[in-house]
């Protein structure tokens, strides 16, 4: 039976980079079966087996983290500057799961009673689904397959059709530290249709998402007819507010490098900022000359800052946001830099692009824009700008950055995100609980909740024979 071909288009050229074969409707019928019979002998072992092994698999990955790097860049588009430190930073966080997972995983007493012996058991679910997405594949994987794996469940991997290599990385390292068969698989697939089918599979006992809003909704609704749990991790757009107090400068470098790192292309990447009128031109003019120090370019030179975005797609999307924008008021800022002006030929290169009399009613605030832009919006004080914070269906972080750092936790009690910051941004702490409020998402990662979903409770009542 013919299959799909899946190709990889590099960002930087805009050309075939890679291609794999997708899966064929038989094969995604096995994959299930497989991880079924592979999770009945997993949740056996016992919890040091698990560890063992998961610290095994992430030395390995951790050994080979220029060449992992080198793939990202080449396929996702970020600078070889950086994706190393995604590598280590994926393999610390998961250091740090594995550290807390004894602890979090092992039995809560019932009350004593003599005659009596009752606990609650947190057992594995089963077969978990796991779909991510490509802008930060290493460090999205991690927050729910080494919980996964921990708790005692099989994994079935779904990886970005843009990033195809990880998965294949990431499962040879189990493989190599002992992993029995079957406990990791993983397919590739580009068909929406496909990944529905698996998601409505019986012998999935959980799907965790990582990705768009529209994807999410769609594997969830895909999952409707039946009862299993579907954790998302969604989009964002993310708000900073800087406060008349601050050191200006210094806010100024924090705010490009949390709206335009990996050129602007996560999930928690600043996407508005509101500032404080009495410090708004001097932001503004501080904002410029970070933005003449940065370079775009080729992702592969060591002295680049910014590379392209993902796709085509991509940067139309962005680029009619700031059309909008501009066609309802807003004023193009940018100041001029060599690098922007010069773009490469070929690729998906967007300037990142510094907007001011900016409003509500422009798409680069209402909607995930996912690219390099910094719309700021002058406003009055703490009230306005937390109400304006508020006024989005998107809730995964929020920054607050002030000299009084009491007054900015006071602020950070009415912004509505799952993750607050003061004088920080664009940071998802491993000892903290990451989850999306409103649109942003459902279910937690990282920290001891980060395991919940992965397990299902168990309440043991045992009493001694009267006799």
């Amino acid at each position: 039976m013919s299959v799909e071909t899946i190709t990889t288009i590099s960002p930087t050229t805009d050309e075939p980079i890679l291609t794999r074969a997708g899966i064929s409707s038989q094969d995604l019928e096995r994959l299930p079966e497989v991880a079924t019979a592979a999770f009945n002998s997993w949740r056996k072992t016992t919890l040091k087996e698990r560890q063992d092994i998961v610290k095994k698999a992430l030395k390995i990955i951790s050994d080979k983290q220029d060449e992992l790097a080198n793939e990202l860049t080449v396929q996702m588009g970020r600078p070889i500057a950086y994706t190393a430190k995604e590598v280590a930073t994926a393999v610390k966080r998961a250091e740090y799961l594995l550290k807390i997972s004894e602890e979090t995983l092992q039995d809560t007493p019932g009350e004593e009673e003599k005659g009596f012996k009752r606990f609650i058991r947190k057992v594995p679910v089963g077969p978990v689904l796991i779909i991510f997405a490509w802008n930060y594949p290493y460090l999205i994987l991690v927050n729910s397959l080494i919980p996964a794996l921990l708790s005692g469940n099989s994994v079935i991997l779904k990886p970005s059709p843009q990033t195809p290599t990880i998965v294949e990385q990431v499962s040879k390292a189990f493989t190599e530290a002992g992993l029995p068969d079957g406990v990791i698989q993983y397919f590739h697939a580009g068909s929406p249709t496909i990944i529905e089918s698996i998601v409505r599979n019986p012998k999935i006992a959980l799907v965790a998402f990582t990705g768009s809003v529209a994807g999410g909704l769609a594997v969830q609704g895909a999952a409707s007819d039946r009862i299993v749990n579907v954790g998302l991790e969604l989009g964002g757009k993310d708000p900073a507010y800087v406060r008349g107090d601050v050191d200006i400068a210094w806010a100024a470098e924090e705010i490009v490098d949390g709206a335009v790192f990996n050129s602007g292309q996560s999930c928690c990447s600043i996407e508005r900022v509101y500032v404080d009128e009495k410090i708004h031109d001097e932001f503004v003019t501080a904002v410029q000359e970070v933005l003449k120090g940065y370079k775009l370019g080729d992702p592969l030179d060591k002295t680049t800052h910014l590379g392209p975005v993902i796709s085509k797609r991509s940067k139309e999307t962005i680029e009619a946001h700031i059309k909008d924008a501009l066609d309802r008021g807003a004023v193009n800022a940018t100041p001029e830099n060599e690098t922007f002006s010069k773009l490469p030929e070929k690729g998906n290169f967007v300037v990142p692009t510094l907007l001011t009399n900016v409003t509500h009613e422009m798409r680069v605030i209402k909607e995930e824009t996912f690219g390099p832009v910094i719309p700021v919006v002058k406003v009055k004080g703490d009230e306005e700008a937390v109400k304006l914070m508020n006024d989005s269906e998107f809730g995964l972080t929020a920054s607050i950055w002030t000299k009084d750092t009491d007054r900015g936790y006071e602020l950070c009690e009415d912004v509505e995100a799952g993750t607050v910051f003061v004088n920080r941004c664009d940071f998802p702490s491993p000892d903290l609980a990451w989850t999306g409020w409103k649109n942003s998402g459902k279910g937690v990662t990282l920290s001891k909740f980060g395991f919940d979903q992965f397990v299902k409770l168990k309440s043991y009542h045992l009493k001694d024979y009267p006799k």
